[in-house]
């Protein structure tokens, strides 16, 4: 059976990006985690591969022993829906810390409060209150 996941490209980040991730996210953990090894391509215990979930969705990530001229585009961004205010106001501060918000935590035209935030790994996030 087909199966689509999101696969993220970090530089020697990821395991970083993981941790915080699933700090910020119930049923959320590191499911595996495959390192370089001594004589590998990349840097030693860097992330050679690794699945992770996000309350209970998989995504996958390694950090690229390749530099690249790109990182992440808000053209691709995780969308999370938020059920209290509470939820939305403590994840967009925790995902702007350090980041670039693109959108303030606002109201508009379509939805009662959504903020559009890139994170400090470049992973661009829009959050929105579920409408009652």
């Amino acid at each position: 059976m087909q199966k689509i996941t999101t696969f993220l490209m970090f530089e020697g980040r990821a395991e970083e990006a993981m941790n915080f991730y699933k700090s910020l996210f119930n049923d959320s953990a590191i499911t595996s985690i495959t390192r370089y090894g001594p004589d590998e391509m990349g840097t030693e215990g860097s992330v050679m591969h690794a699945t992770f979930a996000l309350n209970g969705q998989t995504f996958m990530c390694i950090d690229s022993y390749v530099s690249h001229p790109f990182t992440f585009t808000p053209s691709m961004s995780l969308y999370v829906t938020c059920e209290t205010e509470a939820e939305i106001d403590t994840l967009f501060a925790r995902l702007s810390e350090g980041g670039e918000v693109l959108m303030p935590l606002d109201a508009y035209p379509f939805s009662r409060k959504f903020g559009w935030t890139a994170d400090k790994f470049g992973v661009s996030w829009q959050l929105t209150l579920i409408n009652d």
